[in-house]
This record gives C-alpha cells, structure tokens and sequence, in this order.
C-alpha cells in the first residue's frame, strides 16, 4: 500500500498524518511484537469491573492488526494469555476465552478480506475444545493468505516454548541418529512456535511496565523495545506510528559497534 493510501484513512493535520509523513517505508520492521498490558487498570479507572477491559481491549486489536497490515508489516504478533494467567479468577478467564471466540467469528470475514494469515503460537492442547475448534477454524480458513502474519499468543510462556522446541529437538536427534554436538542456534529455532518467520525487529509494551513477562525470550534477543503509558484499551493506531518512527530512529548494532 502507497504512502498516499494510507494518508486517506487518517484525519488531515493529526499526529497520525505527521508520523505517516516521516516514517520510512523502505526501513520497516518486519515483525512488530506486543505486550497487551493494562485492561485491569483501564477498568479500575473507570470504576468497572475487570472484564469490561478486557472487552475496550478488543477495539485496540482490531485497529492494530488492521494499521500493521495496510502498512505492509509481514508479521504482528500479540500476547493474549500467558501459562500464567490461568492463576487468574476462573470468571476473568472464562470472559477471556469467550472474547477469543466472538473475535474470531467476527473478525474472520476482515482477516481473510485482507489476506491476513492467521497463526496461534502456544500450547493450544491444555485449552477448551471449544477454543481450539474456532482457532483450528480460523487457521485453516486463512492457511493460503499472503499478506499480514498475525500471532495470536495464547497459553504462552516463552520458557515453556523453549522446553517444548529442545524436546521435538532431541526426538528428531534420535530419529536421525545425531549427536548433540550437531546442534546449532538454528536448530532450535527452527522447531520454535515461530518457525520461519523473522525474530521480532520492535517489541512494544503498553501500560508503562518495564519487563518482558516471559514473552518471546528467544526471539527478542536483539529486538528494539518501546515502552508506552498508554493502556492497551486506548492503543490506537497513531501509537503504533509513533512506535515506528521511534524504531526508525535507532541504530541497530547486534553487538557491534557503529561504524566510524
């Protein structure tokens, strides 16, 4: 999509527009990687319940997948429910799968409207049968797009994804009779969730909190990191802009030094 395409879809003289006019689209990054932190506290404020976050949160994902995928990004992955949050109250979690679901039945018509390719990334046995059939429904509906690779992280712990990538590792080293001094990095990033897609070049994380809450730990190693205030309910897409021009600004050095 054209530079001039996108400026039509965003008010005339609003930030949108400025961070649209400096952003540079030869230099994109390819995968675009976020913590949705904040639904909890964007409810408190409001003196509503928990849940009702969670629902405002909806609107922020669907803004987001939509700007990530008229910008050309190749993959935007979201972090939707951790192992962890199973700790949570079983009505918060049961609002939350419930969401999960009306999303992907509503969202499927968009997704496949503009070839977005949807993927989950996680341990989909331990969830609800229910659950895994729209997910697995969605999957498959969307296996031959071409555009946007949109991850849904759900049942993810980045610890977990690693112990689960070293176990099909060691299966195939016996199958195939090799040593453990064959293995390289490659090797077990290639039986990660994330296979064959780009580690993520920019990580952004809402609500302020400055920590990466188990997400993606191998992937992340060189990712740029941009933290925002702003509660994820009220992410929109001028805040995903504005993470880019900021990425744009930096210099990536993977260890090395600039040169002189």
């Amino acid at each position: 999509m054209s530079l001039q395409d996108l400026l039509e879809v965003v008010p005339v003289g609003t930030d949108e527009e400025d961070f649209l006019r400096v952003i540079d689209f030869a230099r994109l990054p390819r995968h675009v990687a976020i913590i949705m932190d904040g639904n909890g506290r964007w409810a408190q404020l409001r003196s509503k319940h928990r849940v009702e976050g969670h629902r405002a949160g909806i609107l922020a994902v669907r803004d987001t997948v939509e700007t990530a995928a008229r910008l050309g990004i190749e993959v935007l992955t979201l972090y939707a429910f951790s192992i962890e949050n199973w700790k949570r109250p079983e009505s918060e979690v049961s609002v939350l799968m419930g969401l999960l679901k009306h999303y992907l039945r509503s969202e499927l018509d968009t997704l496949l409207k503009n070839i977005i390719r949807f993927r989950l990334i996680g341990r989909a046995g331990e969830l609800a049968p229910e659950i895994r059939e729209e997910l697995a429904r969605a999957e498959e509906r969307t296996a031959g797009d071409t555009g946007l690779q949109f991850n849904i992280a759900l049942n993810y712990g980045g610890r977990a994804e690693i112990s689960d990538a070293v176990k099909r590792l060691f299966a195939e080293l016996l199958r195939e009779g090799r040593t453990p001094e064959s293995i390289g990095e490659q090797d077990l990033a290639s039986h990660l969730y994330t296979a064959g897609q780009p580690d993520p070049d920019l990580l952004i994380r809402t609500s302020g909190e400055l920590r990466v809450s188990n997400f993606l730990l191998w992937q992340i190693a060189y990712s740029e990191i941009w933290v925002t205030e702003v509660l994820w309910p009220d992410f929109r897409r001028r805040h995903l802009l504005q993470a880019i021009v900021e990425f744009q600004k930096r210099e990536r050095r993977y260890g090395g030094i600039a040169p002189a």
